[in-house]
């Protein structure tokens, strides 16, 4: 099924309705789709790298208002969507845990969760469930998504598909790590 999807997400990458099709993803992968807007970006800022902005831009604004349409399924139709949503991907059982942590660290888990691998999606609902405040969350999410969209634009940008590689192989776990170390910092600033 996944191949599927990715085949779908790359043919539709180069018709002309691209970033449509760019702005769509980034809308519904925030809440449900399970291809990352990344597979859709890289190729097309290669195909014209003097749109890496504007399309950089088309998957953040749309990345941001899909989470807010995550975060109102989390906040009212938990039940009828949410719950069917987190079984569909398996994560259920871990999700009472989740919601422990998120009540004590949601801001980080918000900031971590934008920039990694970690399925977005799971993060904006889950913020509606747990009742996170809504401009709050509204707020991190463009420093959470930012920062991964415009770094693969500015990548690519600078030198085209010799870092495609690098960014499909190893860019979600470099930005992971550096959030670790940023939150590592500041837990240890808090007990020093």
């Amino acid at each position: 099924m996944l191949k599927s999807l990715y085949d779908w997400t790359m043919q539709k990458a180069a018709s002309k309705a691209g970033e449509k099709w760019l702005a769509f993803l980034a809308l519904i992968e925030s809440i449900f789709f399970p291809i990352p807007v990344d597979v859709m970006l890289v190729p097309m800022i290669l195909a014209d790298r003097t749109r890496a902005w504007r399309l950089a831009f088309i998957a953040t604004a749309m990345s941001v208002v899909g989470a807010m349409i995550g975060y109102l399924i989390g906040a009212f139709f938990y039940d009828s969507i949410a719950t069917p949503l987190m079984e569909l991907y398996g994560y259920s059982d871990k999700f009472t845990d989740f919601q422990n942590y998120y009540i004590e660290y949601g801001i980080w888990i918000v900031l971590i969760g934008g920039l990694t691998p970690i399925p977005f999606k799971v993060i904006t609902i889950s913020s509606g469930i747990v009742g996170m405040n809504p401009l709050l969350f509204f707020l991190l999410c463009f420093p959470a998504r930012v920062p991964r969209f415009y770094t693969e634009a500015i990548l690519l940008w600078k030198f085209g598909e010799p870092i495609q590689a690098f960014i499909e192989k190893r860019l979600g776990p470099l930005l992971s790590l550096g959030m670790i170390l940023l939150v590592g910092g500041f837990i240890a600033l808090k007990y020093v």
